[in-house]
């Protein structure tokens, strides 16, 4: 009876509430623990660049220093983390939606870049001027995100919201790679590929975000909160061209600790994540349970490749200057010397 009396009591107060405008039941997000948070994606969600990797028997290079295991621990969620390095929007809707259910209560994902074959365009744009089609590279991705990608996005959203009805859904944008300068080693891309590159990411984020907020998902925008900290800026949360090579133009620990776990879990949940070193250490200690949920996943997942950045080599431009008419020995010869190469 108590009970019983209980209950009508908090009807009729939540019921008096949303009637003056106070609060609506939909608008109180829910934060108990274990409620079950997908994380969906490509290598921008998995954590690749950040160094360490759980072992789940694949090459999917998911971390526990990435947003969605640090905002899972934070939160005490049960994270299903799906998202795989080297994933295109074929591999989530074929491998990764399956992790959704009516019970899902959190979903995330970043995806496109490796459709639109950003890696490629990386690639060809840290050659040198004089052998690279950085211009051409770049206008075909960004003529594929304007024509092909948005009905891609499309079709696998209206999947992710069918499968996940009652989700709230984030869609993760990527940010800025350039600053204007190249400090590394062995790529030469010029501040105009720079600009170009980074023009490019903004587009696909635009892209992203109208196909998000068409299903009623909320996307979010890291450019800002990445400025100042990209490639070769004094404090890098995004690497360089590094080694391995699968560590190259992806968000380092920095960028998941301050750049996107604050940003997606503020939207995601309606309070931010301050990654503090009990956050990682709770991260780290799912780090085993993780891994063996993802085995289950793993003979799907080891299909999908990391999609991996290869810098330019001596072979290549000595190819390129051949085909070019260029005196490659000189150019070699001026690029050590000023140590370039």
């Amino acid at each position: 009876m108590k009970q019983r009396l209980f209950r009508i009591v908090a009807a009729m107060a939540a019921t008096s509430l949303a009637t003056v405008g106070l609060v609506t039941t939909s608008a109180l997000p829910s934060y108990a623990a274990g409620e079950s948070y997908v994380a969906l994606g490509d290598s921008y969600s998995s954590g690749t660049g950040t160094r360490a990797y759980i072992d789940d028997g694949t090459q999917c290079l998911r971390s526990v220093h990435a947003y969605a295991s640090l905002t899972a621990a934070a939160k005490s969620y049960s994270l299903n983390f799906r998202a795989c390095s080297g994933a295109v929007v074929a591999d989530v809707t074929n491998g990764q939606l399956s992790a959704l259910g009516s019970s899902t209560r959190y979903v995330t994902i970043s995806i496109g870049g490796n459709d639109a074959g950003f890696t490629d365009v990386l690639t060809e744009c840290a050659l040198p001027a004089w052998a690279s089609d950085c211009a051409g590279t770049v206008a075909a991705a960004r003529n594929f995100i304007s024509s092909t990608l948005p009905g891609r996005l499309s079709t696998l959203y209206a999947a992710i919201r069918t499968r996940a009805p009652g989700s709230k859904v984030v869609v993760v944008g990527y940010p800025k790679m350039f600053m204007g300068e190249d400090c590394n080693l062995a790529t030469f891309f010029s501040p105009e590929d720079q600009t170009a590159l980074n023009n490019a990411v903004v587009h696909i984020n635009s892209v992203n975000a109208t196909a998000a907020a068409a299903k009623g998902f909320t996307f979010v925008n890291p450019v800002s909160r990445f400025t100042g900290h990209a490639v070769c800026d004094s404090t890098e949360w995004i690497n360089g061209y590094s080694s391995p090579q699968q560590e190259s133009f992806h968000p380092n620990r920095l960028g998941h600790a301050n750049g996107y776990t604050p940003l997606v879990s503020g939207v995601l949940t309606g309070a931010s994540v301050n990654v503090t070193s009990e956050v990682l250490a709770k991260a780290q200690d799912g780090a085993a349970a993780q891994a063996k949920l993802q085995r289950t996943y793993a003979d799907a997942d080891r299909k999908i490749k990391p999609k991996v950045f290869r810098p330019p080599t001596k072979a290549v431009l000595e190819e390129r200057a051949k085909e070019r008419g260029i005196d490659f020995d000189a150019w070699w010869a001026e690029t050590q010397r000023s140590g370039r190469a």
